[in-house]
């Protein structure tokens, strides 16, 4: 952060991130029944399928934007109570964060060790 020029790509990239966090919540708010494959990438959409596979009672019931950005919630403890407030932007991007590093994990990546 010495230089402007790094300053520059670090605010880059926060605008980038930041966009497609806001985006992500705003989709499934105004379009709730929309495709998830439309805002979410399919490492993500598989990841999620895995997490509710592995449960004794599957949440996702319904293939839809507004069920996978719940599902993405309640990785860290979001209860989607009925008074509960829709999750918002910084809720968003923890559990976006966390499900980024269970991706990692679980899919992997094509260097394995052993």
């Amino acid at each position: 952060m010495q230089t402007t020029e790094r300053l520059v790509k670090l605010l880059a990239l926060i605008t980038v991130v930041s966009w497609r966090i806001f985006w992500i919540t705003m989709s499934a708010r105004a379009q709730p029944d929309a495709r998830p494959e439309t805002v979410l990438t399919p490492a993500e959409i598989e990841t999620l399928d895995r997490i509710d596979a592995a449960r004794s009672k599957p949440r996702i019931l319904r293939r839809t934007l507004a069920t996978y950005l719940l599902q993405i919630t309640m990785l860290g403890g979001y209860l989607a109570r009925t008074r509960d407030h829709p999750p918002g932007n910084i809720v968003v991007w923890r559990r976006l964060t966390k499900l980024q590093d269970i991706a990692f994990i679980a899919i992997g990546s094509p260097r394995r060790c052993g």
